[in-house]
């Protein structure tokens, strides 16, 4: 696998772009996407995340070519590719749906963008082979895609769209079709593989744990616009609005107001009592706040910040999930290995605490 490296992995920006739909019930235009602007670095990996409609898809679709924007310009390494039609760009697509010729074997499916481009026999022999080979499909040359298992025939789709050797690779939600098991092998099979062959890659999903397996930075849109792009871990511990805390993870909301600035944070007075949260920039006392807290970030015990009522105590295993109510507010809580840990009962009063610095304050 060493001597498999793409020709040059390419960067993409997307100079501020829009698209305009109309709607069909009211006959009125409207933003699918609206105003999107980032650059993605060479050799990166980048999922577009967000709920059913805002605009991931989209927005592949126009870096693909399928869709032309209405506003602003595509750049592909520095290129711009607006007037490019699909087979003209140096993309190439995964689908969700495989989009494999059932009458052709293996072999001639991932070999077929190579004929198209005309390359030499002995080439397409030499690529294909290499890359079944990076795919651990090798072997299977003559088997017919239908004799494939759902996972074998998504491995044949990657294979496809990897042996052109395109400048960036573009997924659209590949693994929906896939059980839940599979999934997991499979994303960590794109990421292998990525990584190997340094390839760029903008991968769309709609599964917050699959985006952040994957990738290094998320661009997490809502309603055709980005509601905040960074790392995977800077989206979960610091996300900018309640829509991203929320859409990434189990999250939960304490609402409060600022009593005061400290060295490191801030005060926050909440129904149920006063505690201290870390934040970068400075607030003003009184002003509404909320923290956020994920679940594996609150310990439960007989003392604490802040106490609490149990609702739900149930043994999950690798956790003790619990459901406590603090002041009117319900807090869940994943208290990791609870083997030799007191077990609170329904009914029970605690107390609840975090890490200052695990909490985050919008």
């Amino acid at each position: 696998m060493a001597d498999m490296k793409v020709k040059q992995p390419k960067g993409v920006k997307l100079d501020h772009i829009s698209k305009i739909y109309k709607d069909p019930k009211t006959g009125k235009d409207f933003y699918a996407v609206h105003d999107v602007a980032l650059d993605i670095a060479p050799g990166s990996f980048v999922t577009l995340l967000g709920p059913s409609g805002c605009g991931k898809t989209t927005t592949l679709r126009m870096i693909a070519g399928f869709e032309s924007p209405d506003e602003g310009e595509i750049y592909l390494g520095g290129e711009p590719i607006n007037a490019l039609t699909p087979n003209k760009r140096d993309t190439a697509m995964v689908f969700q749906s495989y989009a494999l010729f059932p009458h052709y074997n293996v072999f001639d499916n991932v070999a077929y963008g190579l004929k198209l481009r005309k390359v030499p026999k002995n080439e397409i022999r030499d690529r294909v082979e290499k890359i079944l080979g990076l795919v651990e499909l090798s072997g299977m040359e003559q088997r017919m895609t239908n004799q494939l298992s759902g996972g074998q025939q998504q491995r044949v789709a990657l294979a496809r769209a990897l042996v052109v050797e395109p400048g960036v690779l573009l997924f659209d939600e590949p693994l929906s079709n896939l059980d839940a098991k599979l999934r997991v092998q499979m994303r960590t099979e794109i990421r292998r593989i990525q990584q190997a062959l340094g390839i760029t890659a903008v991968y769309v999903t709609h599964d917050q744990s699959e985006a952040m397996a994957i990738s290094d930075q998320i661009i997490l849109m809502k309603q055709g616009v980005i509601a905040q792009m960074g790392s995977p871990m800077e989206i979960y511990y610091k996300p900018n609005s309640e829509f991203v805390a929320d859409f990434i993870g189990e999250c939960n909301f304490l609402h409060g107001k600022v009593s005061e600035n400290a060295e490191k944070g801030a005060i926050v007075s909440l129904p149920a009592g006063k505690v201290a949260v870390r934040t970068e920039k400075k607030r003003n006392p009184g002003e509404a706040c909320e923290i956020v807290l994920r679940p594996e970030a609150i310990t439960i015990g007989d003392e604490g910040m802040l106490p609490c009522r149990v609702e739900l105590s149930c043994f999950m295993g690798s956790y003790q999930n619990y459901h406590v109510r603090v002041g009117e507010e319900l807090v869940k809580i994943t208290d990791n290995c609870p083997l030799n840990k007191k077990i609170f009962q329904t009914g029970e009063q605690a107390y609840i605490s975090f890490d200052p610095e695990c909490a985050h304050l919008l």
